[in-house]
C-alpha cells in the first residue's frame, strides 16, 4: 500500500501527503552536513550545551567544532567560544568540562578544549506574549464547554488552559 505507480515511475505515497510534519525530523537532516563539517556528527552536544556544562557556563560559551587529531582513535579537540574574560575561569574548570562531554558522549570524545576568543551569538530575544482578560460572555461560555466534566481538578485546568488560548489568540491578531 506504502508504493503507487506514478507516469515517470515508483514513488513514495508518503512523500504527497498533506500532514503536519515534526520540525525536528526535518531539522535533525538540514542541519547534519553543516555540523559534520564542523566535527559534530550529531548536533546534541550543541542544543545541549547549557545542560553539559551548566547554565552558568553555557551563557559565556558556545561550542564551535570539534577536531580529530591525525592519527588519533580517540579523543579529540573541541574548539570553543568564549567571551571576554570567561576564558580564564574556563580554562580552570577545563577538566571538568571535558570529563562532562565524555560523560554526555559516553565514551572519551574529547581530549582538551581549544578556547577561541571572540564575541559570542547574541541570543534570541523572545517576544513577550500578552494576555487580554476575557469578556463575561467569552467566561461564560468556556465555564458552559467545561460544566460536563466530573473531575474539579480537570475541569480547573481546562478552564485555565481555555482563558490561556482565548486570552492569547486576540491579544496577538491585535499586535499583527
Amino acid at each position: 500500500m506504502g508504493i503507487i505507480l506514478a507516469q515517470d515511475g515508483l514513488m513514495n505515497e508518503r512523500r504527497y501527503k498533506n500532514h503536519p510534519v515534526a520540525a525536528g525530523s526535518v531539522l535533525r537532516r538540514a542541519t547534519s552536513a553543516a555540523l559534520r563539517k564542523r566535527g559534530f556528527a550529531e548536533g546534541d552536544v550543541i542544543t545541549r550545551w547549557g545542560d553539559i556544562v551548566g547554565p552558568e557556563l553555557a551563557a559565556l560559551t558556545a561550542p564551535e567544532k570539534l577536531q580529530q587529531r591525525r592519527g588519533d582513535l580517540a579523543g579529540a579537540v573541541l574548539h570553543v567560544r568564549v567571551g571576554g574574560a570567561a576564558a580564564v575561569e574556563l580554562q580552570h574548570m577545563a577538566p571538568m568540562v571535558i570529563e562532562r562531554i565524555n560523560g554526555f558522549y559516553g565514551y572519551r570524545a574529547v581530549d582538551r578544549l581549544k578556547l577561541v576568543q571572540g564575541p559570542l551569538p547574541k541570543p534570541e530575544k523572545r517576544r513577550a506574549v500578552t494576555s487580554r482578560p476575557l469578556s463575561r460572555t467569552e467566561s461564560e461560555a468556556l465555564k458552559g464547554d467545561t460544566v460536563g466534566t466530573k473531575s474539579t481538578n480537570l475541569r480547573d485546568a481546562l478552564d485555565r488552559l481555555g482563558t490561556s488560548v482565548l486570552g492569547k489568540q486576540d491579544a496577538q491578531s491585535e499586535g499583527d
